[in-house]
Parts: C-alpha cells; structure tokens; sequence
C-alpha cells in the first residue's frame, strides 16, 4: 500500500465537548498546511462544523507522492492538554479526538454492489447546521449490509458528490474487510494495530509544557504551534529516529 498516492482522512471530536471540537478543527487545519507544504492536493469532502471554528467531523481526501506511506501512523486517538480559552478558571482540560487514514480504494479493486445502498439528496449546510444551498447537491449513502453512512457535500453536483461519498464508502467498507481477514488469521501486523485500534491513545499535545509525546515511538518534540502550523516533519523525523 505504501504506493498509494491517494487517502482518506477522517477526523473526529472525541471526549471533551467543546474543546474536543476545537482540537479536531486544529488537527484538519495542521493536515491541510502540512499537505500544501508537501505539494499535496487537499480537498474536504463533508463536515460537521461548529460555530466555534472546530469539526465534530471532517472528511477529506489528499492526494500526492507518498501520502499514505507519509501519513499512516496518524491513525488513531490523539489527546490534548490545555486551558480552553472558554474556561474561566485557567483549569488545564484533556480533550480527544481520532484520526483515521484510509487508502484510495479504486472502484475494479472493490466493488459495491448497487442494491446494498440507500441513497438519499439533501442541502448542504454550513457551521451550525444552516443550509448553504437552495438545491439537494449533497448526497448521503446508507450500506444496508453494515449500517455504514457515508456523506459528501463540497462537490457542486448531485454526481459529483456521490462519487466522492462512494470514494469514502470504498474505503471504510475495504478497511474493515482487510480487519476482519487480518483477525481471523490471527496475524495483525503492527503497522494495522496503530491503523485500526482506534481506542490506542498514540499522541499527546501537552500545551503546558509545549511538548507533543507520541508514545509508540516514545518521539519527544517542543513548539506545538509551529507543528500545528504544518510543521510534521520536525516531529515525523523524531518518529523515524526513534523507530
């Protein structure tokens, strides 16, 4: 897989309310500055945004030379320590939230089946949940098998967002095939236990002592700000040297 030039990223708000929200909206944003440093092409596909500028939900595609093999070990939860800008007290608060990088699965190399899907149009909508738009470009995909729903509302066209959602679906669906296989052989690999446990805490923003940890590498870094401002490969090469 370490070919594929295409991903999937899913960010999600774990524990934490507002401040989980907050955090998954710095992690997009650090994603999306790190990709064009990179000379990735990144591109949202569907969100659930807040009204306080961070994602319930986010999910995107970037594509480029060697996103996956670049991006792989960010799967997983990561958690934030800091004082929140709406707490009063200057109490340090921990929030979560999860990432999850899935490869670009080409439509000969898995396919749905039509009649497993429950398609459905809406309008698309922005922070805090008003629409955005007149007419029912956004699209919604149910996978009646699994319960797996999947949206896309960027796109400018009923077919173009359907693709998109398709794109998503592919994935997940492909995923959670190679998890099922890689179980009952009993032999998960280490790189799909830090891809697939999503409940692994893999890495800690700690604001106060302006340090990021990841614990699988036991990689230490300083200057959070100018990570979360694009800056991965300071902490990526840590990783690497401490691999």
């Amino acid at each position: 897989m370490d070919n594929v030039n295409k991903i999937i990223i899913e960010v999600r708000a774990g524990a934490g309310g507002d401040e989980a929200s907050i955090f998954a909206g710095n992690l997009v944003g650090m994603y999306q500055k790190y990709s064009q440093k990179k000379g990735w092409k990144f591109i949202e596909l569907d969100s659930n945004q807040t009204t306080l500028g961070g994602y319930k939900t986010f999910i995107g595609s970037v594509s480029g030379q060697s996103v996956y093999d670049t991006l792989k070990h960010e799967s997983g939860v990561h958690r934030v320590q800091r004082i929140p800008k709406t707490e009063k007290s200057g109490r340090v608060h921990t929030s979560t939230a999860s990432v999850a990088i899935l490869p670009y699965v080409e439509p000969q190399v898995f396919d749905i089946n039509p009649s497993d899907l429950d398609i459905s149009f809406f309008r698309s909508s922005g922070p805090g949940g008003q629409n955005v738009n007149k007419v029912e470009t956004a699209v919604r995909i149910l996978h009646k098998p699994t319960g797996v729903v999947v949206a896309s509302q960027t796109e400018r066209s009923q077919s173009a967002n359907k693709e998109s959602a398709l794109s998503v679906l592919r994935s997940k669906l492909f995923e959670a095939m190679q998890q099922q296989q890689a179980s009952s052989l009993g032999a998960l690999r280490k790189e799909q236990i830090g891809s697939m446990e999503r409940s692994e805490k893999i890495r800690t923003y700690n604001f106060p002592e302006d340090r990021i940890t990841d614990h699988r590498f036991n990689a230490k870094v300083h200057n959070i700000e100018k990570i979360l401002n694009g800056e991965l490969d300071i902490l990526f090469d840590k990783m690497k040297k401490s691999a």
